[in-house]
């Protein structure tokens, strides 16, 4: 299994130009470094009220939890996470059955709008505080507050660790970049006050410790109890692969019966990972910051040379990697020099030979931090870049497999519950269903009638990790998983139709119409006609209602829609609607029938009814007809990023894309998140925001937690209010729906 600390060796001269350090240069020093900076920070933020998983204050609380479990009676806990990015706060509940559920998953970044917020979550523990008064909870109520990181052996990871590994070079690398470290003074900050504001605002008179969990088993234990696997006693693998956690930057395990078993980690130093890897490369060769830079690398990837026999830069990147006889992946170091130099000097001569000459930080922009929408700077897109791409995906891809391998010849298992921020690599979740198939089983080990199950959640990433640390905190106390996720709406509460009309009236420039009560069945299928006629069209309508979704994708409660049949409509979203690069992909949303009538789904997503669809983390391959059907979300590659609407989970969805069946032939629209420059708009004000900046959007229907729905669109956008208002009326004579006059006018409803 995956080894800890292991010395690294050369390979230099081995011919076929293959050559390499992987490991630490000083592992002994970086191992007894850290060993004593871990004890020394764990006996300071003790006293800051951060404690450990082992300790008294810990055991006592799971003591606690078993017994309320052992009684039938019901317990809460809240999660907790904060700094290095993603902060958030989650509510979890254990049934008198003892099961677990989850309540919400609060992102800090939906209310502060800035893109990986890591401040402490203020708003969103707020957030999960409305949803406790809902339920009648109160914060004395609460067995425990967990956080998503243990805090102290993050710490050693990310600072003292990176220091003394590559020493000096790495020690010179902090003394030049004094505020670089990712364990900056602003997270020390929050690691030394956050049990204190935590207790402040739950209204609790003394400071309320916070248990550190296991960063990597906050990622686990979530994933895998709420995969349509976790109610079977086979073994079950879960793999965890990540930039970094707090001790591993990869995690194997194996699950059944409700029971993880971790078999392995790989990869303390956080910068000798697949995740940093991948940002890495795709960032100082992309031209975006790490964090922004991985999802737009992903998908400039299909446009490359994806040909391990003819892509010109595969060869010599695929070196970049050793792969161990027992699963191990390290990187070699000789190329990559990221772990002394960091974003400063991130390559070696070796390296810049193989890709050329990385993208200094100073030229880099930030895409998910646009002020003003007129000052979007893409880099160029040229074939170089983009085979580049390809052999940086390929390279992933062929890691991927390798460790997947493993697993599964240690375990002999065929289900995989695959998370950690790197498992967003929709395309390299759809190739291990392609090579891990029955044709593999039973050429590699024998066995018929068996190929891979793989399930990824809709958060993957550490926006999912609050949530975790509550589910990995009651499930070692002995609750059981609940039932399998069926949707991510999980996000804050339901925008009221009283608080919707307030900013619509607060804002000159809007237009409105009321729709009515789409609570009612016989007028959502009205409302949703209404906006599928406007897409046939080829109107761009922003979509607004319920509970946000919890996760990087908009699911259908923050999104834009658009028209699928339409080959244009890729290029106007991204230039005049997104304001991103050309070849970015749009994903569909599709019904049930309509998945199965479009795309290849593949037999390993097939649990619990394809739910692995359900989240847009695994594309599928487009049949011919797909094609010519629906051209405008179908990348590149000839893949696409489908969600499947189910018509029990999200009714008015599913009754939009039956309307878009009858007007355009096909259950399918595209689906992009709610969003410019900013992370999916949360607030009423935060999507009448995105409409003001998207150019090209029509419209905007805006749907209250009563169901009552109001189509927005922008008076001074002349164009735009004239295409939204010719569509209304064309519809409203075809169907005898009664417009309101005054609204055609643009008057505010009353």
């Amino acid at each position: 299994m995956f080894a800890l600390g292991k010395k690294g060796y050369d390979r230099r001269g081995m011919g076929d130009g293959v050559f390499g350090r992987w490991g630490p240069r000083h592992p002994r020093l970086a191992g007894l470094g850290s060993s004593l900076a871990l004890r020394s920070i764990e006996r300071l933020t003790s006293h800051w009220g951060l404690v450990g998983f082992d300790s008294n204050f810990s055991r006592a609380r799971l003591a606690e939890l078993e017994r309320t479990i052992a009684e039938g009676s019901e317990a809460y806990v809240l999660g907790f996470g904060f700094g290095f990015h993603n902060s958030g706060a989650a509510l979890v509940r254990v049934s008198p059955q003892g099961t677990v559920e989850l309540i919400c998953n609060e992102e800090e970044e939906r209310y502060t709008a800035i893109k990986h917020c890591s401040d402490y979550p203020l708003h969103s523990i707020e957030a999960v505080k409305q949803r406790m008064e809902r339920l009648g909870v109160a914060p004395a109520d609460l067995t425990a507050c967990v956080s998503s990181w243990d805090y102290p052996k993050a710490g050693v990871t990310f600072g003292t660790r990176p220091a003394l590994e590559e020493a000096p070079a790495s020690l010179a690398k902090r003394l030049r970049e004094h505020s670089g470290d990712i364990v900056s003074d602003e997270i020390l900050k929050l690691m030394r006050t956050s049990a204190a504001r935590l207790s402040r605002q739950l209204g609790q008179e003394r400071r309320l410790p916070i248990v550190g969990m296991r960063h990597h088993d906050c990622h686990a234990y979530f994933s895998y109890a709420v995969s349509p696997f976790s109610k079977e006693s086979d073994p079950v693998m879960v793999i965890v692969l990540d930039g970094s956690g707090d001790d591993a930057s990869t995690s194997l395990y194996e699950a059944s019966d409700g029971q993880l078993t971790l078999l392995g980690t790989q990869g303390a130093n956080p910068l000798d990972s697949l995740g940093s890897l991948y940002g890495m490369l795709s960032s100082t060769q992309g031209g975006w910051p790490m964090l922004s830079s991985e999802g737009r690398y992903m998908g400039a990837a299909a446009w490359g040379d994806g040909n391990r026999l003819t892509n010109r830069y595969y060869r010599g990147l695929r070196q970049i990697l050793h792969f161990g006889t027992d699963g191990e992946v390290r990187l070699n170091r000789a190329l990559a020099n990221w772990t002394r130099g960091g974003l400063v000097e991130p390559y070696t001569e070796e390296l810049i030979e193989i890709l050329g000459e990385p993208i200094a930080v100073e030229q880099m922009w930030h895409p998910d931090a646009v002020l003003n929408v007129e000052d979007v700077r893409h880099p160029e897109v040229t074939r170089d870049r983009l085979d580049k791409a390809a052999a940086v995906q390929m390279v992933f891809e062929d890691a991927l497999v390798h460790i997947v391998e493993h697993l599964i010849r240690v375990t002999g298992s065929h289900r995989l519950v695959l998370t950690g921020g790197a498992a967003l690599n929709c395309v390299a979740n759809m190739r291990l269903l392609e090579c891990f198939n029955e044709r593999w089983y039973e050429r590699q080990l024998g066995r018929s009638d068996t190929f891979l199950r793989l399930w990824v959640p809709p958060t993957p990433g550490d926006a999912g990790t609050p949530a975790g640390a509550a589910y990995a905190f009651a499930m070692q106390a002995g609750a059981r998983p609940g039932e399998p996720l069926r949707h991510a709406f999980y996000c804050g509460l339901a925008p009221s139709a009283s608080k919707i009309k307030a900013v619509v009236d607060a804002e000159p420039t809007l237009g409105s119409m009321p729709l009515g009560d789409c609570s009612k069945p016989e007028r959502m299928a009205v409302v949703a006609d209404l906006v599928a006629h406007a897409l046939a069209g080829d109107r761009i309508v922003g979509l607004y209602r319920g509970v946000s979704e919890t996760g990087p994708r908009a699911l259908g409660h923050r999104s834009i829609l658009a028209n699928p049949c339409n080959p244009e409509t890729r290029n106007l979203l991204n230039e005049r609607v997104k304001h991103r690069e050309l070849i970015r992909p749009l994903a569909p949303m599709v019904t049930r029938a309509a998945a199965e009538r479009l795309f290849h789904l593949q037999p390993g997503a097939s649990a619990d009814d394809y739910n692995a669809y359900n989240y847009m983390v695994l594309t599928a391959r487009a049949r011919p007809e797909a094609h010519e059907l629906i051209p405008a979300v179908i990348h590149h590659d000839g893949t696409g990023r489908m969600q499947i609407v189910r018509p029990d989970v999200d009714p008015f969805c599913n009754e939009l894309l039956v309307a878009m069946g009858r007007r355009v032939g096909v259950e399918a629209s595209v689906n992009t998140s709610l969003n410019v420059g900013a992370p999916i708009a949360h607030t009423p004000e935060q999507a009448v925001s995105t409409l003001q900046r998207a150019k090209g959007m029509d419209g905007l229907l805006m749907i209250g937690e009563e169901g009552f729905a109001t189509l927005v669109w922008l008076q001074d956008r002349v164009e735009a209010r004239e295409r939204l208002m010719e569509s209304v009326r064309t519809w409203a004579a075809e169907t005898g729906f009664e417009l309101p006059e005054a609204a055609l006018l643009g008057e505010s409803f009353e």
